[in-house]
């Protein structure tokens, strides 16, 4: 008999939508218009702590076995990382810099759309970063006010996607139910609402039971 012994953890996906609303927040905000140039530095200091608590996210769901949100979550936290550096940097060149780096993290994302349907939350998040992510690239590149403000804009529309996402898993995780829709389907919905047969179904076929990946 082999026995597989998987220690528990709790679902780091409360903290790193979380962490994804704030520090949309403050980059929006930034955008809009709400802060002043002045204050990039101090900006750039409330979203680099976004890098450290993302990161963590990522490695604990790569704990859970969860490779889709770790790959995400990792990837948004070199992001805030990258974002906040650049600001610090203050460099002339530092808007086009991060104008490629969003288009490149726009071709990133939407290859994880296709991979992240069934885990609609994720989905969701990733949907709104998209046009997000494109308007940040084009305003760097171009300069446009315009769009510098769009991506503000739609920054506080990720913070919202990824503030309901937040609370909904929080209480699905409190009550052991899903209480607001999340709209999983597929494997993500099984993993929730099936039962222990579903669980260990192909579970020898999984990463960490195999001999190799």
């Amino acid at each position: 008999m082999t026995r597989i012994n998987l220690r528990p953890i709790a679902s780091p996906m409360p903290l790193g939508f979380f962490t994804v609303a704030i520090a949309s927040v403050m980059t929006g905000s930034l955008q809009l218009g709400v802060f002043e140039t002045a204050a990039r530095d101090a900006v750039a200091l409330c979203v680099l702590p976004a890098f450290a608590l993302q990161l963590l996210v990522g490695f604990l769901a790569f704990g859970a076995r969860d490779v889709i949100a770790a790959t995400l979550m990792a990837v948004f936290a070199g992001s805030w990382a990258a974002y906040a550096l650049v600001l610090l940097g203050g460099g002339s060149e530092g808007p086009r810099v991060l104008g490629v780096f969003n288009l490149a993290l726009l071709a990133f994302g939407a290859l994880m759309t296709a991979v992240t349907r069934a885990k609609r939350a994720l989905w969701l998040v990733l949907l709104v970063s998209l046009p997000r992510w494109a308007a940040t690239g084009l305003a760097g590149l171009t300069g446009a006010e315009w769009l510098t403000h769009l991506s503000g804009a739609l920054g506080l529309l990720v913070a919202l996607v990824a503030m309901y996402a937040a609370f909904a898993l929080m209480l699905e995780d409190m009550r052991s139910e899903e209480v607001l829709p999340i709209g999983r389907s597929g494997p993500a919905h099984a993993a929730v609402e099936g039962d222990l047969a579903v669980q260990l179904r192909n579970v020898e076929r999984q990463a960490g039971v195999r001999r190799t990946l």
